[in-house]
C-alpha cells in the first residue's frame, strides 16, 4: 500500500533528452584553465565560450542558430594579456558580455550586429572590448551582473575584494572586503543582497550597498571549493559543498539563521564539484557534477529539497551553462535548457521536458518569466531603490506575438485560484432544486415511513381503518427522493403478497440512516394493535391481546435479523474491497518496476549506441 502514494508534482516526469551530435556545438577549443568556474555562459541568442588560445586570453561567442562544425578560424573576443575565467551575459540586453580574466581586468564587449562564424573574409577580424575596468591587483574569477538593476556589474578578485561597477560610467562605485578568495556568488532577485562562499569555509550574505556582511555562518567542512546559489524571489540560499570525508553535500540556508534547515544532505562520494543552476519559474534546483555526466534535478517544496530525477551520460561535463527561462521552447514542453562541454572540443545542448499529449500552451508549469526591462536605472540602485524586474508572459511568445508584460509578483497572475473557485461554484446551485419539494412534506419523515413499512408486514391482522391509514402515510413519506418512487410501485405488492420483500428493504435503508427511530416507533405500533380488542374485556376477546401483541415482537425480530445479515453483508463488501485495493497495490509496484526496467534498458541501449558512434567515428578517421 505504501507504493501507491506518490508526491504531487507537475515536474515529477521531467526528463533530459540530448541532442545528436550533428547538431552539437563541435571543433572548440575549450580552455583548459584549472580555475574553477563553469566555462560556459548562454543566453537565448548566444553562447560565450572560455577559449583557450596562444597569444593572451580570448573568448568565443557562439550564435545559437550556428550548430554543427565550428569553421577551424573563427572571430575571437580577443583584448585580455591572460587567460579567461569568466563570462557573464547582461540579462536586459543579450549583445552585451563581461569578461575576467587572470590579467586583473575586467571587459565589457558588444557582440557586433549580425554577427556570425562563417565569413568569406580572407582575415578573421577579432572583436574588441568596448569598456576595461581597472581597478583589481590581482586576477578576476568571477563576474556577475545583477539581476534587477541595469549596468550593475560585480566582480570578485584574488585580491580579497568584491567591486561592484556602473558599466555606463566605467566606475567603481561599492567595494567589499573579503577575508579570503571567493569561490562563488549570487545575486537575490531584487539585487539588493550578495551571498559568497569562499576559501575560509564561510558563507555570507552582502547587504551590498552597506558594504558589510549582514550573516555569516559555517558552511561545508570539506577542503574543496563550495557554490552558493539564491533561489529567485525566495529567501532561501541553496549551496553545494563536500563534507570532512569529502563527500558531496547539498544544504538549504536561510538568512539570519545559523544551521541549514534540515542539515547537510549528502549526495555522493563522487569528487567533482556540484555546479547548483536555480530555475524560479518551476522551483527546481539543478546539480551538475564537474567531472562527471550526471545532472540532478530537485523540486524545492516545504522547506525541503524533493529528489525528482537524475540525467545520467557517459560523457562527463567540466563546464555548463543553463538558459533563461525566456529563452526556452515553450512548444516542446521544455522546462530548461543545459549546455556541457564534452571533451573540451565540443559543446552538447540539453533539453528538459515535461512529457504532456495536449498540444496547447500548458500554463501550469510556465508561470511568468523574467524579461529583458530592468528594474531600476544603475542611479537609482546605487541611491538605493530595490524592486523585482517585469516579468513577460510566455503564453505571448507561444503565440508567436511579441512578449507581454505582468507583474513583477508572478503568484496572483500565475496562480489558477479563480478557476477552482468557479468550478465547484455551479454543484451548490443544482443541488437546492430537489431539496424544495422536501419541504412541503409532512414533518416527521423516518417515523411515519418506518410505521408504514413495519405495518405493511403485519398487515394480515389490520382492519380497514388501518389500511387507510396507511395509505395516508404513504402519502406523507418524507423519505429520501430515490426511495420515494419505490414506495409508490411496492403499495400494490403489500396488499396482494403481505410476504415482506419489498418492506425489508425500506427499513434496513431507513434504520442504516437513523438507528434510534425503530425503537420510538414501536409504541405507536402496539397501542395502534391494541384499541381493537380493548373495548371487549371478555374472555375470548382476551385472547387476541397476545396475538396482537405477536406480529409487533415477530417484526421486531425480522427487523434485526435484517440488521444483522447486512451487518455480514457490509463486512463481506469492506474485505473484499480491502482485498481488492491490496491487489491494485501490488500491480501499481509491479508497473513501477517494470517502467524502471524499460527506462535504465532504454538508457543502456542508448549508451551502447553512443558508444558504437564513437567507435565509428574513430575508426573513420
Amino acid at each position: 500500500m505504501a507504493g501507491r502514494f506518490v508526491r504531487a508534482s507537475k515536474y515529477r516526469h521531467v526528463f533530459g533528452k540530448p541532442t545528436r551530435k550533428e547538431f552539437c556545438y563541435d571543433n572548440l577549443h575549450i580552455s583548459r584553465n584549472a580555475w574553477d568556474t563553469n566555462l560556459v555562459k548562454a543566453n537565448p541568442e548566444y553562447l560565450s565560450v572560455n577559449w583557450e588560445s596562444s597569444g593572451g586570453g580570448a573568448f568565443a561567442v557562439i550564435p545559437l542558430n550556428e550548430r554543427g562544425k565550428v569553421p577551424d578560424q573563427i572571430p575571437l573576443f580577443r583584448g585580455h594579456t591572460a587567460a579567461v575565467l569568466d563570462t557573464d551575459w547582461n540579462p536586459f540586453n543579450d549583445r552585451i558580455v563581461s569578461s575576467a580574466s587572470d590579467d586583473g581586468k575586467v571587459m565589457i564587449w558588444q557582440v557586433p550586429q549580425g554577427f556570425t562564424l562563417y565569413t568569406d573574409a580572407e582575415e578573421i577580424e577579432d572583436v574588441a572590448p568596448v569598456a576595461k575596468l581597472s581597478g583589481h591587483s590581482r586576477k578576476v574569477g568571477h563576474v556577475l551582473f545583477n539581476p534587477a538593476a541595469e549596468n550593475i556589474l560585480a566582480s570578485a578578485s584574488g585580491d580579497l575584494t568584491i567591486k561592484i561597477w556602473d558599466i555606463g560610467t566605467g566606475q567603481n562605485n561599492v567595494t567589499l572586503k573579503h577575508p579570503d578568495i571567493v569561490q562563488s556568488l549570487s545575486w537575490s532577485a531584487n539585487g539588493a543582497m550578495l551571498v559568497t562562499t569562499s576559501r575560509d569555509k564561510k558563507l555570507r550574505v552582502w547587504d551590498v550597498r552597506q558594504e558589510k556582511p549582514v550573516h555569516e555562518y559555517a558552511g561545508h567542512e570539506g577542503a574543496k571549493n563550495s557554490r552558493a546559489v539564491w533561489m529567485g524571489e525566495h529567501n532561501r540560499i541553496a549551496t553545494t559543498g563536500f563534507s570532512r570525508m569529502s563527500d558531496r553535500q547539498i544544504a538549504l540556508w536561510e538568512p539570519g539563521r545559523k544551521d541549514p534547515i534540515g542539515g547537510f544532505t549528502s549526495l555522493d562520494s563522487i569528487s567533482g564539484v556540484c555546479m547548483p543552476f536555480w530555475d524560479d519559474g518551476s522551483n527546481c534546483l539543478y546539480l551538475a557534477g564537474k567531472g562527471d555526466g550526471n545532472i540532478r534535478y530537485f523540486e524545492y517544496e516545504n522547506d525541503k529539497f524533493e529528489f525528482l530525477s537524475e540525467y545520467k551520460s557517459g560523457d562527463p561535463q567540466r563546464g555548463i551553462a543553463f538558459l533563461p527561462r525566456r529563452g526556452i521552447n515553450v512548444h516542446e514542453n521544455e522546462v530548461m535548457r543545459a549546455f556541457k562541454t564534452v571533451a573540451d572540443t565540443w559543446i552538447e545542448p540539453i533539453s528538459f521536458t515535461v512529457p504532456r499529449r495536449a498540444e496547447t500552451f500548458q500554463s501550469d508549469i510556465y508561470p511568468p518569466a523574467f524579461g529583458m526591462k530592468s528594474a531600476m536605472s544603475a542611479k537609482e540602485w546605487l541611491d538605493g531603490k530595490t524592486a523585482v524586474p517585469a516579468k513577460i508572459d510566455l503564453e505571448s511568445i507561444y503565440d508567436g506575438n511579441a512578449p507581454v508584460e505582468v507583474a513583477s509578483d508572478y503568484k496572483p497572475a500565475a496562480a489558477p485560484a479563480p478557476a477552482p473557485a468557479a468550478a465547484p461554484a455551479p454543484a451548490p446551485k443544482k443541488e437546492p432544486e430537489p431539496v424544495a419539494p422536501v419541504a412541503s412534506r409532512a414533518p416527521p419523515p423516518s417515523m411515519s415511513d418506518q410505521k408504514s413499512s413495519i405495518s405493511a408486514m403485519a398487515n394480515k391482522f389490520k382492519d380497514d381503518e388501518e389500511e387507510e391509514e396507511e395509505d395516508d402515510e404513504d402519502e406523507t413519506s418524507s423519505f429520501e427522493e430515490i426511495a420515494r418512487p419505490v414506495q409508490r410501485t411496492a403499495a400494490p405488492v403489500r396488499q396482494e403478497q403481505p410476504k415482506q420483500p419489498p418492506s425489508p428493504v425500506k427499513v434496513a435503508a431507513q434504520i442504516h440512516r437513523p438507528a434510534s427511530p425503530v425503537k420510538t416507533s414501536s409504541p405507536p405500533l402496539s397501542a395502534r394493535v391494541a384499541p381493537a380488542p380493548a373495548p371487549a374485556p371478555a374472555a375470548a376477546p382476551a385472547a387476541s391481546t397476545p396475538a396482537g401483541d405477536y406480529p409487533v415482537a415477530q417484526s421486531l425480530e425480522e427487523i434485526k435479523h435484517l440488521l444483522e445479515q447486512q451487518n455480514k453483508f457490509i463486512m463481506t463488501q469492506s474485505e473484499k474491497i480491502n482485498a481488492q485495493s491490496k491487489v491494485i497495490g501490488q500491480l501499481a509496484n509491479e508497473v513501477e518496476t517494470l517502467k524502471k526496467r524499460m527506462a535504465s534498458g532504454a538508457q543502456d541501449q542508448s549508451e551502447r549506441i553512443r558508444q558504437l558512434e564513437l567507435e565509428l567515428e574513430a575508426a573513420r578517421s
